[in-house]
């Protein structure tokens, strides 16, 4: 093997955590970043349901619409991030809610850090489906602490 083909990496990679209350269940979010992933783990009750991914690049298109200038969504994920459900899922519902938080994160990571071109891999263990806006939102806010 070529000397070259060697990349010196930090180990071990930096990890982030956080624990709090989400609609009065114990949370903890982890955030672990690679060179070419951002894991990001939501767990509840030590739960690990269900596993998706969002690449932080997006099409042409995607990348046009990010350029423009925004028309106040206010917290609408980017619509160039594709959420795609590796593992799991527990029904349409939860697969659904499940895409819309690792779209609603994926979005936070590309305008904190619009030139990160990772994918994003969620891994999310709800105890319950909680379509609660203020679940939700307390959620969204738990995660956004280890960003």
């Amino acid at each position: 093997m070529d000397v070259t083909d060697i990349r010196e990496e930090r180990f071990p990679s930096p990890t982030k955590e956080a624990a709090g209350l989400v609609n009065g269940v114990a949370t903890e979010v982890t955030l672990t970043s690679f060179t070419d992933k951002i894991l990001l783990t939501i767990s509840q009750e030590g739960r690990l349901s269900q596993w998706i991914q969002v690449p932080l690049t997006g099409s042409a298109a995607g990348m046009v619409e990010m350029t423009l200038p925004s028309s106040s969504k206010g917290l609408l994920p980017s619509t160039h991030l594709t959420p795609k459900t590796l593992l799991g899922g527990g029904g349409e519902d939860r697969e659904t809610l499940g895409q819309l938080y690792a779209a609603q994160i994926a979005s936070r990571i590309s305008l904190q850090s619009p030139d990160d071109r990772r994918t994003l891999v969620l891994g999310l263990g709800l105890a319950k489906l909680d379509t609660e806006r203020e679940a939700f939102f307390d959620l969204i806010d738990l995660t956004q602490r280890v960003l």
